[in-house]
């Protein structure tokens, strides 16, 4: 080799490690944009919702007088419908990838069904509000109820769990799957015992994603009908007598915190702007401790794994 490409080289060498810093310092200025300007926001909410957060805010219920409105009826509104959305959304959601991933032919048609829930990942939710609409509410007559709701934010969060639950199952060594067939385990025992414990935390963090995202959705649930004043509860879910248990709570109307706070925010009177904040503050807390619950679990998880 010549000296004169010997010193092509090491200028090329040079240049590309430019580059490849110049796009890390890049990357590095992007991240800290953007965690700066979330960190101002959540502060400005939180100090703007400050003198709302007591403990007369959460358990009052709506009202014209926004001294004493609080969001009862909104809290637990969000608690229900996300109680339907993951009862719905995840074990369908985690049968159909583990099916796709692990059960269905590689052909045409599986491509077909992997493109089209990957697609729907990406559809903005007020497709699945008029999707629900028509389905849920004129269809099966479910009205404007906390089952509708639910159900439509599980078809929201439901391509994400599929997704997330494929790429779980890809990345266990199929090594793993030719240890259990030699041992004697059926294609089920397989799965069962040892692929769905060993991506659990991976599909934890994808259902928790989904959820997180659902938790924030305005559109699909007003295209439904969700109301912006309540002054109820649901029936409990528990009764006194046989069978103690009461599902009467699934057909009630409801409506959740974003919708509370896009009533709040839409009001002239300064005094709403605060609960809205107080009330946005809240929804924050209760998307991060998911999450926090979501990190802890999937560490708690993958310290037991040993490959």
């Amino acid at each position: 080799m010549t000296s004169s490409s010997l010193n092509a080289i090491r200028q090329s060498v040079s240049r590309r490690q430019v580059l490849s810093q110049s796009f890390a310092i890049v990357g590095l200025f992007g991240i800290l944009i953007a965690i700066v300007t979330l960190i101002a926001l959540i502060l400005q909410l939180t100090i703007q919702g400050a003198p709302k957060l007591n403990w007369q805010f959460f358990t009052s219920f709506a009202d014209p007088d926004p001294a004493i409105a609080g969001i009862l009826a909104a809290w637990v509104g969000t608690g229900l419908v996300m109680l339907v959305t993951v009862t719905a959304a995840v074990p369908i959601g985690i049968a159909a990838g583990v099916y796709l991933e692990e059960y269905a032919k590689k052909n045409w048609l599986s491509d077909l069904i992997e493109i089209n829930v990957t697609n729907l990942a990406g559809v903005p939710s007020i497709v699945y509000g008029l999707l629900a609409l028509g389905l849920f509410k004129y269809y099966f007559n479910l009205g404007e109820s906390i089952l509708t709701a639910g159900l439509t934010l599980a078809l929201l969060v439901l391509p994400v769990v599929i997704v997330t639950t494929r790429e779980a199952l890809r990345a266990i060594p199929n090594t793993l799957r030719e240890a259990a067939y030699s041992m004697g385990a059926s294609k089920w025992q397989m799965i069962a015992h040892h692929l769905l414990p060993y991506s659990l935390g991976s599909i934890l963090t994808g259902v928790i994603i989904g959820l997180s995202r659902a938790i924030g959705e305005t559109a699909p649930l007003v295209t439904i009908g969700a109301l912006t004043f309540i002054a109820f509860l649901p029936e409990s879910p528990f009764q006194s007598s046989f069978p103690f248990i009461s599902l009467e709570w699934l057909k009630a109307p409801f409506t959740v915190l974003p919708i509370q706070m896009f009533n709040w925010v839409s009001r002239p009177e300064i005094e709403f702007q605060t609960n809205a904040a107080a009330a946005g503050v809240i929804l924050m807390a209760m998307t991060l401790s998911m999450n926090g619950v979501a990190i802890y679990l999937r560490y708690q998880i993958r310290k037991r794994l040993k490959w």
